[in-house]
């Protein structure tokens, strides 16, 4: 970037200063990044964040202006265009498709001052602390308890398959902290921080040879009260809406047509004219149909969701790219034939981001069936859309209504 230029800066936060429409709110973004050339790139991050261009349709204050959530898309490009520091959200993802929408929603006004503005900079990574041994695909049956004393809470149990957990400084947790009632009931949300005493991070090795995921073991970690999002009780209702935030961001990205798994697909079609086949070509055709359609409903989807607040919607697009993913990965396999075999490299290593489209298609397969799994299995999604978007009866379910302590484990 070129030497800093010195000329008048926006106020950072008024109410009369707030953009009035989208091409005034691309000016700013564009005088700001003159405002700002030259910086590095913490000082620059902060800056945007303080200017309400980080995330425009969260309100004053939160690194927005409460502007509609489509014009993110326009201000991101030109910041993009400009070759401007970034926040890699590729390393914080789940702070920022998860913790951030749910601080937003059900944090103090202090808990936001806190903890978004470094969450969005990217200078402190977030992990989740939810599923757990016993409680996988039933959430609400999760075992870690948190205890009151005083001013604190003290944390003991056991998480699993935590993304970040080796690299984050801070979590968001899912703790029982009333057994006497029904579990749904009982449990309370937490914002632990990771480098407290008490916390053991474990590498969990999957099929892939890699250990992206870990498990965490929790001894009378000291969590304060000022610390619990939303009231004591809570963390059904708030885990529900993280959760929905996760499949939007998991499912709705509207990425450009054929990019993604698709497009890796469609390019080994195309250099591999000697291994096409009729079948082949039929499902792959089908597969780019739903590919599309998926990418149309998840942009989509994005521009409908409210702040914090997405719909059951994003369980259906969840379940679809779970779908279409291991589907195309399979298919992938069998149009390179042996070569689809191979296997670059099986060494055990932690890595910060998962590079789906940019390893070799065994690596891709084996993924993929990890699709499934995280954020919500198929099975449970299938039940959300049934109950939540169908309006289908559920299933009698004892668990619902006993104390969670009667309950077997």
């Amino acid at each position: 970037m070129s030497p800093v230029v010195t000329r008048p800066r926006h106020r950072s936060s008024a109410a009369d200063d707030r953009p009035t429409d989208l091409a005034e709110l691309c000016r700013r973004a564009a005088d700001f990044l003159d405002d700002h050339d030259g910086q590095d790139s913490a000082t620059f991050l902060r800056a945007r964040f303080d200017a309400g261009l980080a995330w425009v349709g969260y309100p004053e204050g939160c690194g927005g202006w409460g502007l509609p959530l489509a014009w993110q898309s326009e201000v991101d490009r030109i910041f993009e265009e400009a070759g401007s520091p970034s926040n890699r959200p590729e390393v914080n993802d789940i702070g920022l498709g998860m913790a951030a929408p749910t601080i937003l929603t059900f944090g103090t006004d202090e808990q936001k001052r806190r903890f978004l503005r470094p969450l969005w900079t990217g200078e402190e990574i977030w992990c989740q602390l939810f599923s757990e041994p016993g409680a996988g695909s039933d959430l609400a049956n999760v075992s870690t308890r948190a205890s009151r004393d005083g001013d604190e809470w003290r944390v003991t149990g056991q998480k699993v398959w935590t993304s970040r957990a080796h690299n984050a400084q801070f979590a968001i947790l899912l703790a029982r902290t009333d057994a006497d009632v029904p579990k749904h009931q009982g449990m309370t949300y937490f914002l632990c921080d990771m480098t407290d005493p008490g916390i053991d991070v474990r590498p969990l090795r999957q099929i892939t040879g890699e250990a992206e995921f870990n498990e965490v073991f929790l001894t009378d970690v000291r969590i304060p009260d000022s610390r619990r999002l939303g009231a004591v009780g809570d963390g059904w209702k708030i885990a529900t809406a993280t959760l929905a935030n996760e499949r939007v961001h998991i499912g709705g990205q509207g990425a450009a047509r054929e990019t993604g798994m698709i497009g890796v697909v469609a390019a080994t079609w195309r250099r591999c004219p000697d291994r096409r086949a009729p079948d082949l070509h039929d499902r792959l055709m089908e597969l780019w149909v739903d590919a599309e359609v998926s990418r149309l409903s998840g942009m989509r989807l994005q521009q409908k969701s409210t702040h914090g607040r997405p719909g059951p919607e994003g369980a259906a697009m969840k379940l679809s790219f779970a779908r279409t993913n291991q589907r195309l990965t399979g298919l992938e396999l069998e149009i390179l034939g042996e070569d689809g075999l191979r296997y670059s490299d099986w060494t055990l290593v932690r890595p910060e981001e998962v590079e789906l489209t940019g390893r070799d298609a065994g690596y891709r397969y084996l993924r993929a069936k990890g699709n499934s799994i995280e954020g919500g299995t198929s099975e449970v999604l299938r039940n959300i859309i049934s109950e939540r978007v169908l309006g289908l009866p559920s299933e009698p379910r004892v668990d619902k209504v006993s104390p969670w302590k009667e309950l077997a484990k």
